[in-house]
């Protein structure tokens, strides 16, 4: 797959990137040929192989779930500016459409 210079301005000004024309022409090809790559393991065929959580057969060692910090909450919330329910109470700062 080749990208334009269009496709990498579109995809910078989505990712929210400042680029210049040389980083244009330098990233068009170098993202290129990570989707060609990508399509490339798309081609193969995995219709017989078992989904595996790790690729080595190895047990995960595991940690006792158990709390190891206090449970500060109330003093927490003793210096909170406002608190409800428990519930720490803030300024609305989303608005709806």
């Amino acid at each position: 797959m080749s990208l334009t210079a269009d496709d990498i301005k579109k995809i910078a000004q989505l990712a929210r990137l400042n680029l210049s024309a040389s980083d244009i022409d330098l990233y068009a090809p170098q993202l290129s040929n990570i989707l060609g790559l990508i399509e490339q393991m798309n081609e193969v065929d995995t219709q017989h192989v078992e989904p595996l959580a790790h690729p080595l057969d190895v047990n995960q060692r595991l940690r006792p779930d158990v709390a190891v910090t206090a449970n500060l909450r109330e003093k927490y919330q003793r210096i909170a500016p406002q608190v409800e329910a428990g519930l720490y109470l803030v300024p609305k700062v989303i608005e709806e459409a």
